[in-house]
C-alpha cells in the first residue's frame, strides 16, 4: 500500500476545497454570526461531499458518475433553489444581541446543509475526476486500500481547510458589532444569491 497517495489525497482534497465558493461565504458568515465550532462543521460537511465524490473517482465508480452528471440539469436546479433560499435568509437575518449557545440541533443542521450544497454541485464530481487524471490517477487508482488513503487524504484535506478558515475568521470575530454584522449579513447573503442565480441561469456547459 503506497501512503503517497494518501498525501496526494491530502493535497486534492486541500486545493479543492479552497477556492472561495458559496460554502466559504455561508463558513464566514456562519463564524462570526454564531462562532468558530458552527463554522467549522458547516465546512465538514462540505468535507464529506468532497469525500465521498474523491471515492467515486478514486473507487472508478463510472456509472454512477456518469449518473450525477447526466443529471445535472436537476442538481443545479434544486442546488440553485437552496442557494437562492440561504442567500435570501442571510441578507435579512438580524444579527443577535448576545451569543447564542451552540446546541447539537444547529450544528447537525449547519453540517446537514452545507452537504447538501457541496453534492447537488455536479461541478464538484468532475472536478475531481479532473484533479485526478491531472495527478496521472486516471479513474481508480488500484487497490481498495489505496483508494481508501486517498479518500480519507481528501477529508482531511478539506477539513484542514475549514478549519484554517473558520479558526482565522474566528480570531476577528470579536472585532464585529451588530453594525458590521448587519453588513456581513447583506454581502454574504447578496453574494450566496448570486451564486444560486447563476446555478440556475448559466449555459449548461
Amino acid at each position: 500500500m503506497d501512503v503517497s497517495f494518501f498525501w496526494q489525497g491530502l493535497a486534492i482534497g486541500f486545493s479543492i476545497a479552497a477556492p472561495v465558493g458559496p460554502i466559504g461565504v455561508l463558513c464566514i458568515r456562519r463564524t462570526l454570526a454564531a462562532g468558530m465550532p458552527v463554522g467549522f462543521v458547516s465546512g465538514l460537511g462540505a468535507a464529506l461531499a468532497d469525500a465521498i465524490y474523491g471515492a467515486m473517482a478514486a473507487f472508478g465508480l463510472t456509472a454512477l458518475t456518469n449518473l450525477l452528471v447526466s443529471q445535472q440539469m436537476w442538481l443545479r436546479v434544486v442546488g440553485g433553489l437552496y442557494l437562492c433560499y440561504l442567500g435570501v435568509k442571510t441578507f435579512i437575518a438580524k444579527p443577535a444581541g448576545k451569543p447564542a449557545d451552540v446546541k447539537a440541533g444547529s450544528l447537525a443542521g449547519a453540517f446537514v446543509s452545507t452537504l447538501f450544497l457541496t453534492l447537488t454541485n455536479p461541478a464538484t464530481i468532475v472536478s475531481f475526476i479532473g484533479v485526478f487524471a491531472g495527478f496521472g490517477l486516471g479513474t481508480g487508482v488500484g487497490s481498495y486500500g489505496t483508494a481508501g488513503l486517498m479518500v480519507a487524504g481528501v477529508f482531511l484535506g478539506s477539513a484542514f481547510w475549514w478549519l484554517l478558515l473558520s479558526g482565522g475568521v474566528g480570531y476577528w470575530r470579536e472585532r464585529f458589532d451588530a453594525g458590521k454584522l448587519t453588513w456581513v449579513n447583506r454581502f454574504s447573503g447578496a453574494v450566496i444569491l448570486a451564486f444560486g442565480l447563476v446555478a440556475l441561469f448559466a449555459p449548461k456547459q
